[in-house]
């Protein structure tokens, strides 16, 4: 399978102007592409032209075309953020979401990949002990999207259990990422329950799911963005999330 994890070209610096200090930029999404499983038994994108570059050339003037396209997929594909309209149906949808609550947020790390196991797979209140955690981005550090694009990412995924995230709430979280196929557990033997989803939205905390590279960020210190388009009537949507590292 392709590696999206691999490092995007371009760019990897910004200045702060406030410390006038370089940051380094780390992608933290999956790369978007036609026929990408995200959530396995969800639809995979579908791109098609609407005008293509040959056809463009009769509209426009010599030397000068363009290409158009049409992209068609649930708004559950790569790497996404979760509303609270898509646990509960007066929530807030994505037009509704405060920008500043969603970019350069203050990003706390936990590297959780040896907390874990497969027979204990939820991520519990004592693993996010120990810090300020208020208006922050809290992210989770599994290591479980080394799956991402194959069938194994589906099964045996951990998750963060329903103590955890009301101990998040409590602890003032704004924002809770997670490298895995879900912020629940979605094994049969769960019966469907979504306490992390059902907690977190409820308190208007916005959940981003399958993140990727988490490893490359420090425990502290980064600045977390991701913003989606602001969609009326819709819960779920791609963003590009990223993050800002002070060299």
């Amino acid at each position: 399978m392709t590696d999206s994890r691999a490092t995007p070209t371009g760019p990897d610096q910004t200045t702060d102007p406030a410390a006038g200090a370089a940051l380094r930029v780390v992608d933290l999404s999956h790369t978007i592409r036609a026929g990408l499983i995200t959530y396995p038994g969800l639809p995979a994108p579908v791109i098609t032209p609407h005008l293509t570059r040959e056809a463009s050339r009769a509209t426009y003037a010599p030397g000068t075309e363009f290409a158009m396209d049409v992209i068609t997929m649930i708004g559950n594909t790569g790497t996404y953020l979760d509303s609270p309209f898509h646990r509960y149906a007066d929530g807030a949808d994505l037009a509704g979401l405060d920008l500043s609550t969603l970019v350069g947020l203050r990003a706390e790390v936990f590297h959780l990949e040896d907390a874990w196991t497969s027979e204990r797979r939820g991520i519990r209140p004592e693993a996010l002990a120990g810090r300020d955690l208020r208006g922050a981005a809290v992210l989770l550090h599994t290591g479980w999207d080394r799956h991402f694009g194959d069938p194994s990412y589906g099964l045996g995924a951990p998750y963060l259990t329903g103590e955890a995230a009301q101990w998040l709430i409590e602890a003032g979280a704004t924002l809770v990422g997670i490298d895995s196929v879900n912020i629940d557990d979605t094994a049969p033997e769960a019966g469907g329950a979504r306490p992390a989803h059902t907690l977190l939205l409820g308190a208007g905390v916005h959940v981003v799911e399958h993140l990727t590279r988490l490893g490359d960020l420090p425990a502290s210190g980064a600045l977390f963005t991701a913003a989606p388009p602001a969609v009326e009537g819709f819960g779920t949507f791609p963003v590009r999330a990223f993050a800002q590292v002070p060299r």
